[in-house]
């Protein structure tokens, strides 16, 4: 039996020599300045509309950057406290990291870049849901337009060839409006619009969530103050109603002492 086990603990992988909150405030703003600089790689090739060595040059600094993504994870997984826990349930986190590696799924990479970036912007804003949700949807849009101008401009019978053009209609899809004069055609343009579509319903449901809370907070700030002034008003009504007691315990005494001067 503890043969048995020692042979299971050895096939277990070691452990680093720090923490899972070690490792995250280490490789925040790393991970985080890698992220914009796959961004900002992705975008050249993408607007620029990049050929020869600069397209090769572009991809080469993309796939770097999602190097760094794997290792980012595996650095979570390993330090996870429960590492089968933490990879059950953390399973898309790990198909967005994997199948970038099969060449027709490189869009992917995007949501690795989303995963980063969204992890950055929730500990930037610390509750401050309305930068979050405003931000969030401006990176949503951005890289939404950029992933469907890639996926569309060489497509036959496209009608998305620019950006400022995917823009818009990125805009009309986060927002479920779809005007209908932009419209993508191939497979994985519209597998981007579902992603998008699904985003927005997904963002305009926290703006809703946001608004709500902030109307049920605003009421009850002003019932939380009613209730103040009332209880200000029932303390100095009793400090009074105690006084005026007082008083008159101290007029029954007084008169109470002069009948019994009287009476002798």
């Amino acid at each position: 039996m503890a043969a048995a086990v020692t042979r299971r603990r050895s096939r277990t992988l070691p452990r680093p020599p720090f923490t899972s909150e070690q490792w995250r405030s280490w490789t925040e703003w790393p991970v985080t300045a890698a992220a914009v600089v796959f961004l900002v790689a992705y975008s050249l090739s993408v607007i620029a509309d990049l050929k020869g060595q600069a397209y090769e040059d572009a991809e080469w600094v993309m796939w770097s950057v999602w190097i760094v993504f794997v290792i980012d994870y595996a650095a979570s997984l390993l330090t996870a406290e429960h590492r089968g826990h933490w990879f059950v349930h953390h399973l898309p986190q790990f198909f967005v990291v994997a199948l970038p590696a099969l060449r027709p799924l490189r869009l992917l990479r995007l949501l690795s870049l989303w995963n980063v970036l969204q992890r950055a912007a929730t500990s930037w804003v610390r509750g401050r849901i309305s930068i979050y949700v405003a931000g969030c949807a401006g990176i949503l849009v951005y890289i939404g337009a950029l992933a469907e101008l890639e996926a569309e401009r060489d497509f036959p019978g496209s009608n998305i060839k620019d950006f400022p053009t995917s823009v818009w209609w990125a805009f009309e899809t986060i927002t479920t409006v779809g005007y209908g004069d932009h419209f993508p055609v191939s497979p994985e343009g519209r597998a981007i619009a579902v992603g998008l579509m699904i985003a927005g319903i997904g963002v305009l449901g926290i703006v809703t969530a946001t608004l709500a809370s902030w109307l049920v907070e605003r009421v009850q700030l002003e019932e939380r103050q009613s209730d103040a002034v009332t209880a200000s008003h029932i303390q100095a009504l009793t400090g009074q109603v105690e006084l005026l007691t007082a008083q008159i315990a101290h007029l029954a005494a007084d008169r109470g002492a002069r009948q019994q001067e009287e009476s002798a």
